[in-house]
């Protein structure tokens, strides 16, 4: 039985070096095995926006090479996490055959249900090694089997921001260090821009944390954390926190109220489509927001700048996620579902995706249709000298949930005595959760 409580892992995603990163972002080229494949393929598709449209257009591109195919989306419903509205529909007795996702613990989750199977065999029969790096197959691995195809990849370590912003606010660019930051509150105040919108309604919130933990405390506290081998009340957590509380002091954003009834598309649309705000820390699918919904240039109108420097030796570190097909156990067309998981790492594929502003770890990516914000990002993720998954994709159910909700109990009051409070209570469920 699938819940929230059980069957859940952590540090499946560890950190990655740079180095075989770097390998898979290498251009260069792997040969497909050809194979004729028929009938319908189902897949769950969460995708909504732009990245919706963007998974339509391979969908399309992909029954186009292969005719004998027809694709039929299977859409969850529900708000707050998508992984509540993807366990209903398995739950509820839906067959399909792909699902994508994107969260490692939800993976296990998966395994541990027997939902999902391994693709070692298709990676061998399609020659994947020769498109994703070992360190792509390392993502998806658990206890020696793969159980998943990454097809994209993202630096949420990244602040976004509006080019005419910085410039309105008199700044020669974005901040560098920690310093450089905390002053750039001041000259955005100034020129009536927030610096910082926060969406804390229900989980984008936790990206300022994530980031500020693996500069104080580096990648392996982070990776530690999610295996819960150190505890919630850790130094390392309250000292992010505590840096976070630095911004907040220095007037970076709303008042905790407002910032816990914003959703993170009102957060992205003050800082690249209107200007209201100076910053926002997400991931590359606002490559495709800001291209497809709002019309925006990359590089021209938008870019991103790297979290800055906080100078305590971890400043060559990256949070990053991705996002996998899985083979569910329902599959009534696993070879259709093979075909499309190897076409997704072609040269055509990452053509659609780099259009839309995703990159894609395949070597037969052609990095010279990169946009210049993708090319940011994948220039950042492959010079860290260690990267690190999102924590909150991380965390299994129950306690995820209960991190997000403490956090917003931070920002409502980001006091010393609360901080101990919120690390306390996060441990209280952690200690119950593995």
């Amino acid at each position: 039985m699938l819940s929230e409580s059980e069957n859940l892992v952590a540090g499946t995603a560890r950190g990655l070096k740079a180095g075989v990163v770097a390998a898979a972002l290498a251009f260069g080229g792997g040969a497909a095995v050809a194979q004729e494949v028929s009938g319908e393929l189902v897949m769950i598709n969460w995708l909504g926006g732009a990245q919706g449209e963007m998974m339509q257009a391979l969908e399309q591109d992909f029954m186009a090479k292969n005719p004998g195919v027809t694709i039929r989306d299977i859409v969850p419903t529900g708000a707050g996490d998508t992984r509540g509205g993807i366990r209903t529909v398995l739950l509820g007795g839906e067959e399909a055959d792909l699902l994508i996702n994107t969260w490692p613990a939800f993976r296990q989750e998966l395994v541990d249900a027997g939902m999902i199977l391994p693709v070692d065999e298709i990676w061998d029969q399609y020659g994947m090694s020769e498109q994703l790096s070992d360190s792509w197959k390392a993502l998806s691995t658990i206890d020696g089997t793969n159980y998943g195809v990454t097809y994209t990849f993202g630096n949420r370590s990244g602040i976004w921001y509006r080019l005419d912003s910085v410039e309105k606010a008199g700044m020669e660019g974005p901040p560098a260090t920690w310093d450089d930051m905390l002053a750039s509150m001041d000259s955005l105040n100034a020129a009536g821009i927030k610096p910082i919108s926060v969406p804390a309604k229900v989980w984008a919130h936790a990206e300022w944390f994530e980031s500020l933990l693996i500069r104080v405390a580096g990648t392996e506290t982070a990776t530690k954390l999610a295996a819960h081998e150190i505890p919630w009340t850790d130094d390392s957590v309250k000292t992010a926190l505590g840096k976070w509380k630095e911004l907040l002091d220095a007037n970076c954003c709303d008042d905790g109220n407002t910032m816990l009834g914003r959703a993170w598309a009102d957060s992205v649309d003050a800082a690249l489509k209107t200007g209201d705000a100076g910053y926002v820390l997400m991931g590359m699918w606002l490559n495709t927001r800001a291209k497809q919904e709002y019309g925006e240039t990359p590089g021209e109108d938008y870019q991103i700048f790297q979290f800055p420097a906080l100078g305590m030796g971890h400043d060559d570190v990256s949070m990053v996620d991705a996002k996998e097909f899985n083979l569910l156990s329902t599959s009534k067309n696993p070879e259709a579902a093979a075909a499309f998981m190897d076409y997704m790492l072609s040269a055509d594929a990452a053509a659609i995706m780099a259009e839309f502003g995703l990159a894609s770890p395949s070597t037969d990516a052609d990095v010279s249709l990169y946009d210049p914000v993708i090319a940011a990002a994948v220039e950042e993720v492959s010079k860290a000298q260690s990267v690190q998954f999102v924590l909150g994709d991380l965390l299994p159910g129950d306690l995820v949930h209960e991190y997000r909700a403490q956090l917003q109990r931070f920002l409502q009051d980001p006091t010393d005595e609360n901080i101990d409070a919120v690390t306390e209570a996060i441990e209280r469920v952690a200690a119950a959760s593995y």
